[in-house]
């Protein structure tokens, strides 16, 4: 079974949900809060791959995974940060800016970071690993910003329409990316529970020191508790399905494998994350008891 076709379908509904959610207002959000845009966009753009390839480095990953779990940090936050921005009282706004603005530019930076990462892990493990960026680059932009950008248009146009189209998708978008892992595990049961241990130990290290840096960068800008909390989570908070899309595609990895660091990126994300949430709703209905 080619689970590409399964990825395509779940990745299109993400993007246009994303695009449903857009409007004239969340890109002004980006003059408004220069700074916090910047800190946000420092941390997904530079600190995670830079994380991620030290992971990978450090725990000798094998080729297939080093490639897989940087793949992953280069992809642009997931939509479900938004709701997770939502729940831990974040700027919810600036969630959906940052969601935006990384789902366009990484359509550029990732060719060009893996491109990178092909050549060094082919010079450590005496491979050669060649990276057709400009099928990479027309995958993206198929994939991702035609989507997004026709939600944007529905958005735009039948505001209505798009309102109850998103209500419907919202509740569509988690169980769709459970069918996905799920499928994946079954292909690839085998591999997975051989390489649990250390890919759980990279992906959860991953998810934790990008939460940590990202903590510590918007604390240097003097931000609100807020926004202090959306850009940790939109930072931590993966588009998972974009990486599972790029490794299996058959135009540009063709590798199920490297897929599956993203896979289990994905269930520590989710469970980081919503522990995350729980011990802030936590604290901030301590302070009201008070």
């Amino acid at each position: 079974m080619n689970t590409i076709w399964i990825v395509i379908p779940v990745l299109l509904l993400l993007m246009f949900l994303l695009g449903t959610d857009l409007n004239k207002g969340d890109f002004a959000n980006v003059a408004r809060n220069k700074k916090a845009v910047l800190a946000g966009m420092t941390g997904q753009l530079v600190f995670l791959p830079l994380i991620a390839i030290g992971v990978a480095w450090v725990l000798k990953l094998p080729p297939v995974y080093f490639m897989g779990l940087v793949l992953v940090a280069c992809c642009p936050g997931g939509s479900s940060s938004n709701v997770f921005s939502m729940l831990a009282k974040g700027d919810v706004a600036l969630s959906v800016t940052l969601t935006a603005l990384s789902s366009v530019i990484t359509l550029f930076t990732l060719p060009l970071i893996m491109g990178g990462v092909a050549i060094l892990v082919s010079q450590q493990a005496g491979l050669e690993i060649n990276l057709p960026v400009g099928k990479l680059l027309v995958q993206n932009l198929v994939l991702l910003f035609a989507p997004m950008l026709l939600g944007i248009m529905l958005r735009h146009f039948r505001p209505k329409t798009a309102a109850k189209v998103n209500k419907v998708l919202g509740k569509c978008a988690f169980p769709a990316l459970m069918l996905l892992a799920g499928v994946f595990f079954l292909q690839y049961t085998r591999e997975i529970i051989q390489h649990f241990a250390v890919l759980g130990v990279a992906a959860g290290t991953l998810v934790l020191l990008a939460m940590l840096c990202s903590s510590l960068l918007s604390r240097t800008g003097r931000f609100s508790a807020g926004v202090r909390r959306t850009i940790v989570i939109e930072v931590g908070m993966q588009n998972a399905a974009q990486a599972i899309a790029i490794a299996s595609s058959p135009f540009i990895f063709n590798s199920g494998e490297m897929a599956i660091p993203a896979i289990i990126y994905a269930l520590l994300m989710n469970v980081i994350l919503l522990t995350y949430v729980a011990l802030i709703r936590r604290g901030e209905t301590g302070k009201h008891k008070i």
